[in-house]
Formats: structure tokens, C-alpha cells, sequence
């Protein structure tokens, strides 16, 4: 009995080892840090990565115990739930002050804050000469800041590295106090986040106040003291001038700019006017140059041969010069398997204004999804460190020939155009991806064999199609149709919002996978 008794004692002893063996790691990883949810819906996945599955999700504000980080992802805790979230949807609280933390000082005007270390990451915003910031990590020729509430990478050949001792300095902050929209229009939106409800729409050219920056979101103040929300990729931090949105806007038209516009298309039309619908003067062919005289919206006035004037409209002409070959190969050098870093992307959400597209057996028009669909996409490329462009951002029609141009213009490494099928016959169902030339057929194989693996519709291959943002791109271009509104069942599944997560993740997924196979 005695013998049994201690056999007894001894598990238990054992078994108390080994619970506290499992208990005590966590609480030394955890070390009292918490950390915010700084977006309405932060996804908590099984793992660091998007490729993980979502185990559930956050709301903005909720709090969350630090179990441990590895790269960008953090392990973390609230309530019995455990899982892993992206760091830069979240901000940290109570964090303890160090003793000394470095900072870094520009020794260059306009030094390029990028997001991520690779010359052809996008720009995030500027540092003039003298600026600082505080310094988050080392990679290699280049170091992670902190600039403005704006985290970002920049080269350290154009920096100066100081260790700050003092408690009370913070980093010192620039005259960029202004948010300038470099794209046609923009979306502001009621919270720093994608799916935030949109408070109106702003256009290119147009400056606003900065009043708090939060990762790569700016809040803007909006006429009749209203505020918003706006993604810091879309514009530029600028120097206050004391204009207003108004004032600013008259500045930008160019009455006397210099420079050549070339033809991208055979064929193309100069019109007497800056509209489609007025008189065409003349009919020019791919490569042929212009000098302009002076835009209006998206229009060029230019010289013709004769000496007479003529417009022609910006999407169907290039202003930048190609890509040197020493560029794009740098790029790929920096460029480590698992990550998009130094690649461009358009992404193309199909239709938009008055084009919505397919309507759905229930009403849901393609157009609204396809946003929706583009936006989610979007996100996690950016993540992996891609350069990610949207044709159209917000509810506007956007030309094909635009769109493609816009691919054109960039150099970009791939196009991908978002939409959803429709037919007469509602029993048809399944998505397809298409390409039209030779070049274009192995991304859109990669594509459609992951976009495969994570949705639950019929498989119809991945096949040629005749479409103009395919026929007439330059760049790797597919089309993806995202299954048939026209099926009122299929359209129950492809309007809900898992359905899109998975959706966009298998996309990723083959993006990821194409391009790994080309840095072979």
C-alpha cells in the first residue's frame, strides 16, 4: 500500500513538472506586454502568415497579452483564445521606456522612405536633410524606422546612426504637415482600415492637413472640420504652403509643361478636343512622339507634325521611359523566395461606374465585388512586399485601354484583373482564368491552381481569352472570373466575405508561387 502511495505521490509530482514546463514558457514570452488591435476586423490566424487559417478575429481597440513574435507576426493571447496577428494592424501599450534608443538623421533632401528594403518598394513618404527617426532594426544596406507614425525602410548610405540617451526626446518632426492625392480619386474612409465605412471621395492633386498617422494610414482634415482616414500609398506628405485644397488644385494643371508623349497603340485618335466624343484630327501608330503643350485632366495637348494641335487622351500614351535592364535586376536581387519585395502589381477590379458590370440572380452587381474582391487582394500583396497599383480604388469607370496603360507605364510585373461570370443559363457555375498569349499562360496556370486549392466551386480550367486587358498588355496579364452571379446558389457563396478571404488567399498563394519559380 505504502509503495503504491509513493508511486502515486511521484506522478503527480511529475505531473505538476510538466504542466508548469508548459505554463511558464508562455508567461516569460508574454513579459506584462499588451498590445491594440488598431483595425475593425484584425484577422487571428493558426500561424505567422497569411497562408494560415483564420481562427478568429478582433475587433478595433480589443487587447491582447504578447506570447512571442517572429518577424512581422505576433503571438498572441485574449482570453482562452490563442493565435497569431499581422504587427502592423496592432499598436502597443504600456511599453516600458529604454534606457537609450538609437535615432537616425538624414543627411539627403527628398531621402525616400520605402516599404520595404528594395529601391523598387513604393514610396512611403520623404525625410529632408536634418529630420530624424527612430530606428527599428538593421537590414544590411538598409534599416526599419520609425518616421512621422510612419514605419518604413530607407538606405543607410544617406543616413547618419546616434544613440539618444534622453528620456524626454522624441524624433524631430519635419514641415510635412500636408497629404497631397497622387491618384485620379481616393477613397477617405472613417477608420484606418480597407473595410472601414468610406466618408467621401477626394481627387488628385487636392491638399489636406495631417493630423495623426497611424502605420501606413494618414488622418486628413476634411472640409467643415470633418476627418478621415486615407492610405498613405495614394499621396504624399508635402511642405504646408498655406493653400487650401482649392488654392492647390489650380496649381496643378500644367499650361506649359515639356515633355514627349509616346503612342503605346496602332491606330490611336487625336482629337480636336479633350473628350472621346469630339473630332478626330488625326490617326497616329504605336511609337510614334509628341511634345506636349499642355494637359488637362486626362487629356495631352500636342504638337502635331504640321504644326497644328491636337488631344490625346493619357491612357493611350507612355510618359516613362522603360525600366533600365540594371533596375529590374536589382530588384530581383533583393528579392528572397516567399515575398513579392521589389515587384509592381496592378491589380484590376473589372467595371465601375456607369459599367456595373454583371447583376446577380440576387441583385449584387459585379462591379461592387469586384472592388471588394481587388481590395482584399490588395492587402495581403502589399504584406508580402509587393508594390500593389489599383486601376480604380472607388466607384469610377476607368477606360480598358487606361487600365492597361497603367500596367504599361509601370513596367509592372504582372496585371491581374478581378471579376465574376455571368451567363443566360443559371445552372452554370464554376471560375475559369484566363490569358492570351504565351507569356501570359504560366502565371495564370500558377493562379488557377492554387485559387484551386481553397475554394469549393467547379474547376473550368485555365484557358485563352480574347479580352482587350489581355490582348492588348504587354505585361503577364490574367483575367480571373471568380464563378457566376447568374447561378443563384453560386451567389449566396461568392457575396460573402469568407468566401473572398479564401479567395484572394489562393491568388496570393499563386502569385507567390509564380514568382518564386522565376527567381530560379
Amino acid at each position: 500500500m505504502r509503495k503504491f502511495q509513493l508511486r502515486q505521490n511521484a506522478q503527480i509530482f511529475i505531473g505538476l513538472i510538466l504542466l508548469l514546463s508548459l505554463i511558464l514558457p508562455s508567461l516569460t514570452h508574454a513579459n506584462g506586454e499588451n498590445i491594440q488591435s488598431t483595425v475593425s476586423n484584425l484577422h487571428m490566424r493558426s500561424g505567422p502568415g497569411l497562408a494560415y487559417p483564420i481562427i478568429g478575429s478582433l475587433k478595433m481597440g480589443d487587447q491582447m497579452s504578447v506570447l512571442k513574435k517572429q518577424g512581422e507576426w505576433t503571438k498572441v493571447r485574449r482570453g482562452s483564445a490563442e493565435g497569431w496577428v499581422a504587427s502592423w494592424y496592432t499598436k502597443q501599450l504600456g511599453q516600458k521606456a529604454r534606457q537609450s534608443e538609437q535615432l537616425i538623421v538624414s543627411k539627403v533632401d527628398r531621402l525616400n522612405v520605402r516599404s520595404q528594403a528594395s529601391v523598387g518598394a513604393a514610396v512611403l513618404t520623404q525625410m529632408s536633410a536634418g529630420d530624424q527617426a527612430k530606428l527599428i532594426a538593421n537590414h544590411g544596406k538598409w534599416v526599419e524606422i520609425s518616421y512621422n507614425q510612419i514605419k518604413g525602410y530607407v538606405a543607410k548610405e544617406y543616413i547618419t546612426i546616434q544613440t539618444n540617451k534622453t528620456q524626454t526626446t522624441t524624433p524631430k518632426v519635419n514641415n510635412s504637415n500636408q497629404f497631397e492625392v497622387s491618384v485620379n480619386s481616393l477613397n477617405v474612409r472613417s477608420k484606418p482600415d480597407l473595410t472601414a465605412k468610406k466618408v467621401m471621395i477626394v481627387k488628385k492633386g487636392e491638399r489636406f492637413k495631417v493630423l495623426e498617422k497611424q502605420h501606413n494610414w494618414v488622418k486628413i482634415e476634411l472640409p467643415g472640420k470633418k476627418t478621415g482616414w486615407v492610405y498613405s500609398f495614394y499621396g504624399t506628405l508635402v511642405a504646408s504652403n498655406g493653400n487650401t485644397p482649392e488654392k492647390s488644385q489650380e496649381k496643378q494643371p500644367k499650361n506649359s509643361i515639356s515633355k514627349k508623349v509616346s503612342i503605346v497603340y496602332n491606330g490611336t485618335n487625336l482629337r480636336s478636343s479633350p473628350s472621346t466624343s469630339s473630332e478626330v484630327v488625326y490617326r497616329a501608330n504605336a511609337g510614334e512622339s509628341f511634345e506636349t503643350i499642355a494637359q488637362s485632366g486626362d487629356w495631352y495637348q500636342v504638337k502635331l507634325p504640321k504644326g497644328s494641335k491636337a488631344f490625346v487622351a493619357s491612357w493611350v500614351v507612355s510618359t516613362n521611359a522603360p525600366k533600365k535592364e540594371t533596375e529590374k535586376q536589382q530588384s530581383k536581387v533583393n528579392r528572397k523566395k516567399g515575398t513579392l519585395n521589389g515587384l509592381t502589381l496592378v491589380i484590376d477590379p473589372g467595371h465601375g461606374g456607369n459599367d456595373s458590370g454583371t447583376t446577380g440572380a440576387r441583385g449584387t452587381h459585379e462591379k461592387g465585388i469586384t472592388l471588394r474582391t481587388a481590395e482584399s487582394l490588395a492587402s495581403k500583396l502589399r504584406s508580402a512586399g509587393a508594390n500593389v497599383v489599383m486601376t480604380r480604388d472607388s466607384d469610377v469607370y476607368v477606360d480598358l485601354r487606361k487600365r492597361v496603360s497603367i500596367g504599361h507605364q509601370l513596367a509592372a510585373d504582372a496585371f491581374i484583373s478581378v471579376h465574376y461570370d455571368a451567363t443566360d443559363s443559371s445552372s452554370i457555375n464554376g471560375f475559369t482564368t484566363y490569358y492570351m498569349h504565351g507569356y501570359q499562360k504560366e502565371l495564370a496556370k500558377s493562379v488557377h491552381r492554387s485559387l484551386g486549392e481553397k475554394i469549393n466551386l467547379r474547376d473550368r480550367g485555365a484557358q485563352p481569352g480574347n479580352y482587350l486587358v489581355l490582348r492588348e498588355n504587354r505585361q503577364k496579364a490574367i483575367l480571373i472570373e471568380l464563378g457566376f452571379l447568374s447561378n443563384p446558389s453560386e451567389e449566396r457563396t461568392l457575396t460573402t466575405e469568407k468566401f473572398r478571404e479564401q479567395a484572394t488567399l489562393g491568388i496570393y498563394n499563386g502569385v507567390v508561387n509564380f514568382f518564386d519559380t522565376q527567381a530560379n
